[in-house]
Order: structure tokens, then C-alpha cells, then sequence
């Protein structure tokens, strides 16, 4: 199974791609494989430097949204790009485990490794400013999962 692919023919002034995952965890790997991949050839980010966070939603669409989003956040803030992504995905068993979250019922807690943008050494794309939910899905396939994402540049 491919990771990801690019879509020419839905956004013009956006970069749009679909990926694929066996399970929820790879296909949220390689979302986010494909985001940065928009951005810089993430075969030249070497996996130096690494951040860990949780995510929690009520949807697995609103759960790769925040992800997604998360790691836009990250690249702004810190200045940097990332190529590696180590993900855990639960589905909580009743919204009371977290009282604070309300009804949530899906958690993500990442771990991403990456190193600091050089434009003299990487090979920098397009700039993503944020995920879009035009078009935004995530479904199950027969091989597993897929995703559809627009990002904003």
C-alpha cells in the first residue's frame, strides 16, 4: 500500500493529497509524512531534535485535524520540519476516564523528530499556514484507512 499521493486536479491555489494506512496509526503517519513532504523533501531532515504531545477528540477526522494542525503549529513556532513520527491511538471507553475533555472519546499522543529549517540545506517547498476542512475525510477502505486532506499555503 502506498503512504500518501498528491492530487492535482483538486485545489489550485492549495496543495491537496490522499493517504493510506493499514491501521489509524500508519495512516496518521503518513498524513503527516505527506504534510511536511509538501513542504521540504523530508528525506534531507535528519530525526535530531524531538517534541512530544497529546491530542483528544470526539472524531478520528477532528483527531487528524488537530494533529495536523499541531504539527503546522510546531513548525512555526520552533522553525523546524519533521520526518519522523512515532503515534499511539486510543479510543477511550467512556468520556468520564477525562471529565475535563466532555464527551471526547479519541486520544493521540505523538512523539515527532525533526531538526531546524536551513534553507541551505533543505530543499523547502511550498509554506503550509494551516489544514483545511474543505474536502477533509477520513474513511475506511477495504485495504485499511485513507485520508483526504487540503492544506492552505
Amino acid at each position: 500500500m502506498k503512504k500518501f499521493e498528491f492530487l492535482e486536479d483538486i485545489a489550485t491555489a492549495d496543495v491537496a493529497f490522499e493517504a493510506y494506512g493499514k491501521d489509524l496509526k500508519e495512516l496518521f503517519e503518513n498524513s503527516a509524512l505527506a504534510l511536511f513532504e509538501a513542504m521540504v523533501d523530508t528525506k534531507q531532515v535528519r530525526p535530531i531534535s524531538n517534541f512530544q504531545f497529546p491530542i483528544s477528540n470526539p472524531t478520528l477526522d477532528g483527531l487528524l485535524f488537530d494533529f495536523l494542525n499541531e504539527l503546522v503549529f510546531l513548525k512555526d513556532e520552533k522553525g523546524m520540519v519533521f520526518s519522523k513520527f512515532k503515534l499511539r491511538i486510543e479510543k477511550l471507553q467512556a468520556a468520564s476516564l477525562r471529565p475535563e475533555l466532555g464527551p471526547r472519546v479519541y486520544n493521540l499522543q505523538a512523539q515527532v523528530w525533526g531538526e531546524e529549517i536551513d534553507p541551505k540545506k533543505h530543499k523547502l517547498k511550498a509554506d503550509v499556514k494551516a489544514v483545511t476542512f474543505h474536502q477533509f475525510k477520513v474513511e475506511q477502505i477495504r485495504e485499511g484507512w485513507q485520508a483526504r486532506v487540503i492544506l492552505d499555503i
